[in-house]
């Protein structure tokens, strides 16, 4: 059993920088592949970014590309997401995933996929 805790959400203005980091804890950290998604209000949970197995292999949603980047350390067991250049369209609950795989290139991208979520931090982006 894995327990995700996202940290670094908050109220920023467009333009701005923010990142979010997860922890995770009480499993084997490598053994996982590792993906944000957000939900804004009224809307589905949507793809953000994913890393492989150690970070092998990354993948971002098209609204996201060339702003975002997700990055691994499998010392600390945590995954980050750093977000630039944020529009008031990014503004949703950004919850970390994991999936547990043995293929190092696998990279989760559908809420299906996922085998434990965080409880989700909110970002705010105001206009």
């Amino acid at each position: 059993q894995v327990q995700l805790v996202e940290s670094g959400g908050k109220l920023v203005q467009a333009g701005d920088s923010l990142r979010l980091s997860c922890a995770a804890s009480g499993g084997t950290f490598s053994n996982y592949a590792m993906a944000w998604f957000r939900q804004a209000p009224g809307k589905v949970r949507e793809f953000v970014a994913a890393s492989s197995r150690a970070g092998r292999l990354t993948n971002y949603g098209d609204s996201v590309k060339g702003r975002f980047t997700i990055s691994s350390d499998n010392a600390k067991n945590t995954v980050s997401l750093q977000m630039n250049s944020l529009r008031p369209e990014d503004t949703a609950v950004y919850y970390c995933a994991a999936k547990s795989t043995w293929d190092f290139y696998y990279l989760p991208t559908l809420v299906s996929e996922v085998n434990y979520w965080g409880q989700g931090t909110q970002v705010t982006v105001s206009s």
